[in-house]
């Protein structure tokens, strides 16, 4: 069953999603909303020809930092010092970036106008967080998410040269502040670095016992 929202800030239990993921459609993307969201393991997923949507996966594609997997070819990219990383400096830059990067088999975008609203005002308010990956002054990749405690839930990333939005993933777990990174959506490349799937109840044990 699919729950219909209203200006009631709340949300239906997340193991009511349906096979999919999709657990309910509507209301808004305040930061109370979003916050109440990402605290119970629900995250909007949804583009400009539909209402706003919410997913819970009954699985999560989830990066434990102690288990990143860093290739010798990686980890020889990392000591050339061609790229920079910093933190926070320029995270609307970072979100309209992924926003507009190609993206293969995928012919749009889901960071809609609203979207992106959304995440600056969270990420002003210090919720939301962004790595810049740079080569010389150029932004060359990076990474956005939300965190909860000690879960960074990713929202998207970029490239726009081989190999920087590694580079922002693997600056992000260094940072030691991560307990695990929410990846969200399969991919093998992130697979290849050592993420994996976990279940929902393991994801949500891990939101309520360690993101405090």
């Amino acid at each position: 069953m699919i729950f219909r929202l209203n200006k009631r800030i709340v949300f239906p239990n997340p193991a009511l999603a349906e096979e999919d993921g999709l657990l309910a459609v509507g209301g808004d993307l305040s930061t109370d909303r979003l916050l109440l969201a990402y605290h119970n393991g629900i995250f909007p997923w949804y583009n400009d020809d539909t209402p706003i949507l919410w997913y819970s996966p009954h699985e999560r594609f989830v990066l434990f930092p102690d288990e990143l997997k860093i290739s010798k070819s990686m980890r020889q990219i990392l000591k050339s010092g061609r790229f920079k990383v910093t933190y926070d400096l320029n995270f609307a830059e970072v979100i309209n970036a992924c926003s507009t990067i190609n993206r293969k088999d995928q012919p749009g975008t889901w960071i809609t106008d609203d979207m992106k609203n959304a995440y600056i005002r969270l990420h002003q308010e210090g919720h939301a967080h962004s790595v810049e990956v740079w080569n010389d002054e150029k932004l060359v990749g990076g990474l956005y998410g939300v965190q909860v405690g000690a879960v960074f839930c990713g929202e998207s990333m970029f490239s726009k040269e081989s190999n920087a939005s590694k580079v922002a993933l693997i600056s992000l777990c260094n940072t030691g502040k991560y307990k695990l990174i929410d990846c969200q959506v399969y991919t093998e490349h992130l697979e290849s670095m050592g993420a994996r799937m976990i279940s929902r109840a393991e994801y949500l044990e891990i939101l309520q016992n360690k993101a405090g």
